[in-house]
């Protein structure tokens, strides 16, 4: 129900944003100023169309978590639509940087992915050597996917991304803590907090693009 939710907030996050206020602080004696700052239609659209992947990144991610430390039948299936988003998410920037670099994308992300379940595992094993090998993999691929994007879009500081980042995978992070210990509470906190912060960075590359590329969200 909250996933559905927040699917329509969206939306209607959407249509505010279409025409969304600017205001302008005043300048010495300058009076201040409002203007309307008009986003086109294929610009709301792209920004929808990434937080959309993105979050279904998170929750599939949650729900492979969910799944693996439980041993639950469907811990395979659910595997394969996770890493299916990953294509989704690189085909999403094929239209501006093509082909190969979708391709790469996506890559990287099923690397992100593999690493993840390889930590899982480990982690409901006992195996804190691993842990903590496995650990350091996945902030490396952090940094290559850090890299790779912002050197695709000059718009895209690579520390920014880093940062981002490495706060998704702190997040993950707390959310198999969380359901090992059976800490429920923080579980819900995890993916609340996942959640919100996908959706910057969801932004964060959707406004990246949009300027880097402008005359194709006229």
């Amino acid at each position: 129900m909250k996933y559905r939710l927040l699917k329509l907030a969206m939306v209607c996050m959407s249509l505010a944003l279409i025409c969304a206020p600017l205001h302008v602080e005043a300048i010495g004696k300058e009076q201040v100023t409002t203007e309307k700052q008009c986003l086109s239609p294929s610009t709301v659209q792209f920004q929808n169309q990434l937080r959309k992947l993105w979050i279904d990144h998170v929750v599939w991610t949650r729900n492979y978590i969910v799944s693996a430390v439980a041993g639950m039948d469907d811990q395979q299936k659910v595997l394969e639509r996770l890493l299916k988003n990953q294509q989704d998410i690189g085909d999403a920037i094929k239209p501006y940087y093509g082909e190969a670099a979708g391709n790469k994308l996506a890559e990287l992300l099923r690397e992100h992915i593999v690493i993840a379940g390889k930590i899982v595992e480990a982690a409901k094993q006992g195996n804190q050597a691993d842990v903590e090998k496995y650990n350091k993999d996945w902030y490396k691929n952090a940094d290559e996917i850090a890299l790779f994007l912002s050197s695709a879009n000059p718009n895209l500081s690579k520390k920014q991304l880093t940062d981002l980042l490495y706060m998704h995978l702190q997040l993950v992070t707390d959310t198999v803590t969380a359901r090992l210990t059976k800490n429920w509470d923080a579980d819900i906190v995890a993916f609340d907090k996942g959640i919100d912060h996908i959706i910057v960075l969801a932004d964060t590359l959707s406004e990246a693009i949009v300027r880097q590329f402008p005359t194709q969200f006229k």
